[in-house]
């Protein structure tokens, strides 16, 4: 079987990848756990050497792999620069801080010593998205491999360019053979992997379909897992807001990645009193977006990363204004290329409201006051995070009970961080990403207890 990765902007082609045969994907993950029982022994000093490494790869070759982003799945070249710096910035944080987070945890009991050790698992498994095809499998792969893991990647389809060269990135920044391998396989294989004695764990970056599909499978083998899913965040403006700041950060949080993000802005909570100006003002600056091919340093919208995002987006869009969503802006779709669009008058019910809407779509939905905002932000069977947008902070922060998703930010986009943990709750996922958290996730914390 062959895999063809082409470009969404003009079709194409960037690269064909053979699939690896049943025997093959078999000598890889043996090689993998072969891999661990050595690298588990390297001190913990070299391994963050070597991540430290893997970020100088990143920055020295920026170009070469900001391109290859931006051809297999459309971001523009811009956007795919800071992703790379991005990760480069996780491998520098995790090897400034994995000797504090590893350090065994003193705890006092009636022994003469007890504390918690952090030993690796063994291999684990990422299976990884396209709209940010560096930064998901970083911000999984900095953590886990310093921790003493091995990794095995079953990367997007569609972004296999991508999957091959992370791999190069560990090898050229030094990593022992087999620490880190990238599987060219169809999803149809991903059983196999994950019932295979050598992986331990997985980690998924995908849909609330993909995830609930891998996570029945890994509790059939009795294997843990950690999902990041879908999301349907809540941009909340208050009547107080700075509105032409709001506006600023709400554009960014729409329409980076051509809106292609879990953790988004998509349902605009706009309280009456504001809600024509914020509108109004946010309309314009969506006008103001500069689409084309996103090699174009000034292009800022590209195109959808395949044909059949476009079309699903198309449909939510046409389903909204059926159900009496108003069409503010935009509408049409080209291609691969769906035109920036706004929706008003947007309440529960329609597409708009209750579905993820992957590409660049706001919808602009009318609070009667503040509690009616977060009872609105609350109708979501999704939990990645919260935006309100206020002068009055000291108040916002009472309100952070109210919110049951896993990020509430003020006057900011929801974003990732290597300092903070990152992950969803509700149909977002489960287990976190980032900061102390994610490297946590796939280490064995073990009780030592001595007496006498």
């Amino acid at each position: 079987m062959e895999f063809k990765s082409s470009n969404p902007y003009n079709g194409e082609e960037v690269g064909v990848y053979t699939a690896l045969t049943k025997e093959a994907l078999v000598e890889k993950l043996n090689k993998s756990q072969i891999a661990f029982n050595a690298w588990r022994k390297v001190p913990l000093s070299e391994r963050c050497s070597l991540l430290k490494k893997a970020g100088q790869v990143l920055r020295d070759n920026i170009e070469e792999y900001a391109q290859m982003i931006t051809l297999e799945m459309g971001k523009p070249i811009k956007e795919s620069r800071s992703e790379v710096n991005k990760c480069a910035w996780v491998c520098d944080y995790y090897a400034e801080n994995a000797e504090t987070f590893l350090a065994n945890e003193i705890i006092k009991t009636d022994a003469a010593q007890s504390f918690v050790s952090h030993d690796p698992i063994g291999s684990v498994l990422a299976i990884m998205p396209w709209n940010f095809p560096f930064w998901q499998v970083f911000r999984y792969a900095a953590p886990t491999l310093t921790a003493g893991n091995t990794g095995l990647l079953k990367h997007a389809p569609n972004v296999f360019g991508c999957a091959k060269q992370i791999e190069e990135v560990f090898i050229r920044a030094g990593y022992p053979r087999y620490v880190f391998q990238n599987l060219i396989v169809h999803h149809d294989q991903t059983e196999t992997i994950i019932s295979h004695d050598t992986v331990k764990a997985l980690t998924l970056t995908g849909s609330e379909r993909a995830g609930s599909a891998v996570a029945e499978i890994s509790g059939r083998h009795i294997k843990k897992s950690v999902l990041e899913l879908g999301g349907n965040n809540a941009f909340i403006v208050w009547e107080d807001a700075d509105i032409d700041a709001s506006v600023k950060i709400a554009l960014t949080a729409r329409m980076l990645n051509c809106g292609q993000s879990c953790i988004a802005a998509k349902r605009f909570i706009l309280v009456e009193g504001i809600y024509e100006e914020f509108v109004t003002k946010f309309t314009n600056a969506v006008k103001e977006l500069k689409s084309g091919d996103p090699m174009d340093e000034n292009t800022t919208i590209g195109p959808l990363a395949r044909l059949d995002l476009a079309n699903q987006l198309n449909a939510q869009v046409k389903e909204s204004v059926a159900q009496g969503a108003k069409l503010l802006l935009g509408g049409t779709q080209n291609g691969c290329y769906h035109e920036p669009t706004v929706l008003g008058d947007v309440v529960p019910g329609m597409a708009a409201f209750d579905q993820e809407t992957f590409g660049p779509l706001a919808a602009m939905i009318k609070a009667k006051d503040i509690d009616h905002a977060f009872e609105l932000s609350e109708k979501s069977k999704y939990g990645l995070g919260v935006t309100v947008c206020t002068k009055n902070t000291e108040k916002a922060l009472k309100y952070a009970h109210k919110v049951s998703d896993a990020a509430y930010f003020i006057n900011e986009l929801v974003k990732s961080d290597p300092r903070l943990p990152f992950g969803g709750t509700k149909k977002s996922g489960y287990g976190r990403e980032l900061a102390k958290d994610g490297m946590m996730e796939f280490v064995n914390r073990k009780t030592i207890y001595v007496k006498g």
